[in-house]
């Protein structure tokens, strides 16, 4: 089957192009493992314009929900490979084979480990990379949070809602949140944080996890007792796809897109998480696809639509 556009992702970035593409009249398909991407491991979101505050799960339903106002077709479907078809391209899932004049890609990020000895063996036995999926089997117990980024303070202070104690280590000097959840953080009683540290070693009992090896002693001890540990050190980029058909990457990984969402590639454009943006958030992601959806409409048609000042 033909598409004008295939839409690789499920994310808000990807569910902002499906919507986009629709009302351009696109004939779309959307590919997605899960729908909603990581916004749906998010607690609380509270920096989206038009919701104050909202769930991240929530956040995704109400996308997914505008989407399916539109003639989109969905696959709850991994991509495998994609490849040029003379001026087309060709997607291949585990389930189908379909052809597109144009690809968005919304491939977005997956958590980066520790890569320490023991965490592959505990993992889901007391080490976990979301607070909100895994914190409520730990109630009254000690828990740590691995990073020092915003993500990193937002799952600490959701762990709080369970945890007896929170410890957040970091390597750096300190932690390095919003403000918002920098004041939030210092204000919990339950949290304390140990910086110009690092996890060199995670240990327990071949069930689950009872203690964890530092590089530095704390409290005249490198070892440290823990009942679960969750990793926030930030996410790579998940852009093995794109590079197959010659998208060009940066340094990091990520997709390189002019100011329109467009690559390298003719026909190929790219959104979210997966771009060389500095900035990354939700309300980004979703400008970024409509972007993606636009240069892909006018890439098919070759027409330029003209601001009206009244586009809803």
């Amino acid at each position: 089957m033909e598409y004008d556009v295939a839409i690789i992702g499920g994310g808000v970035a990807g569910l902002g192009a499906a919507i986009y593409s629709g009302r351009f009249n696109l004939k779309v398909a959307l590919f997605a493992e899960t729908i909603g991407g990581t916004i749906i491991l998010t607690d609380v979101v509270e920096n989206y314009p038009g919701f104050k505050r909202i769930t991240g799960y929530d956040l995704a339903e109400e996308l997914k929900k505008h989407m399916n106002d539109y003639k989109v077709d969905l696959f709850e479907e991994r991509v495998s490979d994609v490849k040029k078809a003379g001026k087309e391209f060709e997607i291949k899932s585990s389930e189908r084979t379909i052809k597109a004049k144009t690809i968005i890609f919304a491939t977005g990020t997956q958590f980066k480990k520790l890569n320490v000895p023991g965490e592959d063996e505990y993992a889901n036995k007391g080490v976990h990379y979301c607070a909100l999926c895994d914190g409520a089997f730990y109630k009254q117990k000690i828990m740590t949070v691995v990073g020092g980024s915003d993500s990193a303070a937002k799952e600490a202070l959701l762990l709080t809602s369970w945890a007896d104690k929170v410890y957040i280590i970091y390597r750096g000097d300190k932690i390095h949140p919003e403000p918002i959840n920098m004041d939030r953080v210092e204000k919990n009683p339950k949290i304390e944080i140990i910086n110009h540290t690092n996890v060199k070693e995670i240990k327990g009992d071949g069930k689950k996890v009872t203690h964890m090896i530092l590089d530095k002693e704390y409290k005249s001890s490198k070892e440290f007792k823990v009942d679960a540990i969750f990793v926030a050190i930030g996410h790579n980029v998940l852009s093995e796809l794109p590079a197959k058909i010659g998208v060009k990457l940066n340094d990091k990984k990520e997709v390189v897109i002019d100011r329109n969402a467009r690559t390298n590639v003719p026909g190929v454009f790219a959104c979210g998480d997966l771009v060389d943006t500095v900035f990354k958030q939700a309300i980004t992601g979703v400008a970024e696809g409509v972007l993606a959806s636009y240069s892909a409409y006018t890439y098919i048609t070759d027409e330029v639509i003209m601001p009206t000042g009244n586009n809803k």
